[in-house]
């Protein structure tokens, strides 16, 4: 497990910890700061394009082998991204970086799954949902802490020696799979290709979108973003109807099939959606619209990963007593309930009003995500592990861009520094985690888990 937590953090961490280095990139290898949002971005595409495929692999040659190869493979990168020296040889490395992401992240819950027995699983998917919840959140706050020792080329020389160490680990910690491979399993290169364009052109199209509307868009951009859109949505629909009549398809359709996966699926991208909505506004929100200072507004926002940490082992050990959609229902209603009032708090709020707010809102969160995460795997079939673990990523991964690109939005028509957009958008938040507490709510009627 060890080996598993550092993998899905390092994983996590790095899809945020550029974000505060972006100026100084850009700065320094002569780009535009437009030019280097591509630093993130090649990040993520690559990681959501090729999550499910990954997944696949596990089911077909093993989650240790995919697993270990991701991250090799992410760590080799790691070095590339050390030694780039220009905006171009540094996308490429952060995409290759991508790719061994999404083998990290594409078996990660499979193999909680094979590492835990049934009856104490509840609290090894506790255990990993505290690590991606807290790396979620945590990039600006480490990002913070090495460039103020180094520069930026420290952000991804961490990953060098803590690479090295979980991989010699994991070549002698981490179990086999003792599955039979699927009848009918097999990938196939055209579905891989399309299951990239899909996820890749609707992600560019919504970032493109939410930048060009929060940025007094020009007929170009808005056309060039709604045309990524049509183009992704398009190749998804041929996609999607060709994964319907597989066997076992890339996209796993026979999963969303079952009632109580597909509401949990539900339940996941309206919280995390809520979550990004939440956690990058409210920067903002205290920074600008009630004063604080940076250090203040720091240690204020810090109660929600405390929040969550304290909670989700205490859902870990509930798993099994209670049904996973109650609890998952009462932890994004404690969510919602947080994020509305940090939307009405006072004029000029005390510390501890903010805090016991935050707090709750980490409570709720931590509440949610482990029994959410316990369906996901266990619902599925045994040999569909792998399937099951890449949509818990993509479905994370789906709800934080939401957020992000409704977050633009909001902010380019309430303005960001003086209160109201972050307001709006922690109301909105509050919203996504009511809608998603009724999802995780529904599946109390099915008796399949």
């Amino acid at each position: 497990m060890f080996v598993i937590v550092m993998g899905i953090a390092m994983s996590v961490l790095d899809s945020t910890i550029v974000n505060l280095a972006l100026p100084g990139i850009a700065r320094d290898l002569q780009a535009s700061a437009a030019q280097s949002v591509w630093v993130v971005n090649a990040y993520q595409v690559a990681t959501l394009g090729l999550l499910l495929p990954c997944a696949m692999l596990g089911d077909l040659l093993g989650y240790r082998r995919v697993y270990l190869s991701g991250l090799a493979l992410f760590t080799a990168a790691s070095l590339g991204c050390v030694l780039a020296d220009s905006l171009v040889e540094l996308a490429f490395w952060r995409a290759v970086q991508g790719v061994g992401s999404a083998g990290i992240m594409g078996v990660n819950a499979a193999l909680v799954r094979r590492i835990y027995p049934s009856h104490l699983l509840g609290r090894g998917v506790a255990l990993n949902s505290v690590v991606v919840a807290t790396a979620s959140v945590a990039g600006p706050s480490v990002s913070a802490v090495i460039l103020s020792l180094g520069p930026w080329p420290w952000l991804f020389a961490l990953n060098l020696p803590l690479g090295l160490l979980v991989l010699g680990m994991g070549y002698a910690a981490l179990p086999q799979n003792a599955t039979v491979r699927p009848h009918g399993a097999g990938l196939s290169w055209p579905d891989v290709l399309m299951n990239v364009l899909m996820f890749g052109l609707v992600f560019l199209g919504a970032d493109m979108l939410g930048t060009s509307v929060g940025a007094a868009p020009t007929a170009a951009g808005l056309a060039t973003a709604l045309a990524l859109l049509a183009a992704g949505i398009a190749v998804g629909v041929v996609y999607l109807r060709r994964q319907w009549v597989l066997p076992v398809p890339l996209f796993p359709v026979d999963l969303l099939r079952i009632p109580v996966f597909r509401l949990s699926m539900c339940t996941s991208v309206g919280a995390f959606a809520a979550q990004m909505l939440a956690y990058v506004g409210l920067p903002f929100f205290l920074l600008d619209g009630l004063g604080r200072t940076p250090v203040e507004a720091g240690l204020l926002i810090t109660a929600w990963p405390l929040g969550t940490v304290v909670a989700a082992p205490l859902a870990g050990r509930l798993i099994g007593r209670y049904p996973d959609g109650l609890l998952g229902g009462i932890g994004l209603g404690l969510f919602a309930l947080g994020l509305g009032l940090l939307a009405l708090l006072p004029a000029q709020p005390t510390g501890a009003d903010i805090v016991w707010r935050m707090a709750l809102c980490g409570i709720g969160f931590g509440l949610f995500q482990s029994p959410n995460n316990h369906t996901i795997v266990t619902s599925a079939p045994v040999h569909r592990s792998g399937g099951a673990s890449g949509m818990l990523g993509t479905a994370r991964l789906t709800g934080q861009t939401t957020g992000a690109v409704l977050l633009a939005m909001i902010f380019s028509v309430a303005d960001a520094h003086d209160g109201r957009g972050p307001v709006i958008a922690l109301g909105l938040a509050a919203l996504f985690a009511s809608v998603a507490a009724v999802f995780s709510l529904q599946r109390l009627r099915h008796a399949a888990h």
